[in-house]
């Protein structure tokens, strides 16, 4: 009987530590933006339906505004496993597959039906690069929309690609670098994190970003225009480190793979909306828009062609392949 006793509170002790395990099972996301800003109001919403959802089983943090990482730190960090998730700009894999640089290839992506079309999940596009992240330890739960890359400046706009001729210009990857070095500017490679000081150090001429950025940074307080190119479209990808994810349970994992889905389809939805109000502040604020025609577009357009070529060398047969496949959306 004492046995029976002893044994029946061993399995009762065993239950309570794997209840008390399953609890304290955390999910940290590094995040370089505010939580104010619709990619930190995107990882609240996916926050709170898994945790609902777990009954409390899962519980979701968020470190915002590069607390613990920076953006260009992020994809190792999550590799390695010193933090289960984070957010990243999709060029920050650049390094390692150098093709996800598609999207910002100047004016490849510049419409709304052409960015859905290449970021669905499964696309020509979006599918080997979510398949090439996932070699590197990483596997990316959701994309999330970020806009459409603009231009900022201090003195006027930048209407025509002449304008950039011997600028310094903040950018935030390879390409849009050779793009700027296309035009005669010279690119410099600045965290998002740090771009203010950069402007109102001086240490740039002009910058890249999207305006939903100008908007939750204040960037309206160091730069005094922005010229609205769409010239790159703006991805962030949700990671979570894959020994991490492969530890969840099947019910654990389908609770994430749901809140992830669902975060993703309403950031895209909302993601034009989001821009003209980021726009509608920008001009409160006082900050000068400048909007091109189809003339000007074009002159853009036709300066950077070049680009695409400097890209296909970079990016190998990856890079070939998701060049043919975005022509194919067209």
């Amino acid at each position: 009987m004492k046995k029976l006793l002893t044994f029946v509170s061993a399995v009762a002790v065993a239950a309570t530590l794997s209840t008390g395990a399953m609890a304290e099972k955390t999910l940290r996301i590094t995040l370089q933006l505010p939580l104010k800003s619709h990619l930190g109001q995107n990882l609240l919403s996916f926050k709170k339906e898994v945790e609902a959802k777990s009954n409390g089983d899962l519980k979701v943090e968020i470190y915002d505004s590069a607390q613990l990482y920076k953006d260009k730190e992020v994809p190792q960090a999550v590799s390695s496993g010193a933090i289960e998730m984070g957010s990243a700009s999709i060029t920050r894999y650049a390094g390692t597959v150098p093709a996800v640089d598609i999207f910002y290839v100047p004016f490849m992506f510049n419409t709304e039906d052409l960015v859905r079309k290449a970021t669905a999940p499964g696309s020509p596009v979006r599918g080997p690069i979510d398949d090439a992240i996932l070699k590197t330890g990483a596997r990316v739960l959701w994309w999330q929309a970020y806009g459409g890359a603009i231009m900022l400046s201090k003195d006027g706009p930048l209407k025509a690609p002449t304008d950039i001729q011997d600028k310094k210009v903040r950018v935030f990857g390879k390409t849009l670098g050779a793009f700027v070095e296309t035009l005669g500017g010279a690119p410099t490679l600045i965290s998002g994190s740090e771009q203010y000081l950069a402007y109102q150090r001086g240490t740039v001429d002009a910058g890249m970003t999207g305006i939903s950025g100008v908007k939750s940074r204040k960037l309206w307080q160091v730069m005094d225009w922005v010229t609205v190119t769409n010239h790159a479209d703006v991805e962030f990808l949700v990671l979570v480190n894959e020994k991490f994810w492969q530890s969840l349970s099947d019910d654990e994992r389908a609770i994430v793979q749901t809140a992830a889905h669902n975060a993703e389809s309403s950031l895209r939805d909302r993601v034009s909306q989001i821009e003209a109000d980021a726009y509608a502040a920008s001009e409160d604020a006082g900050m000068k828009v400048q909007r091109l025609n189809a003339q000007e577009i074009e002159a853009w357009r036709a300066a950077a062609k070049p680009v695409l070529e400097e890209y296909k060398k970079a990016a190998g047969p990856l890079g070939e392949e998701l060049a043919k496949a975005a022509e194919s959306l067209r």
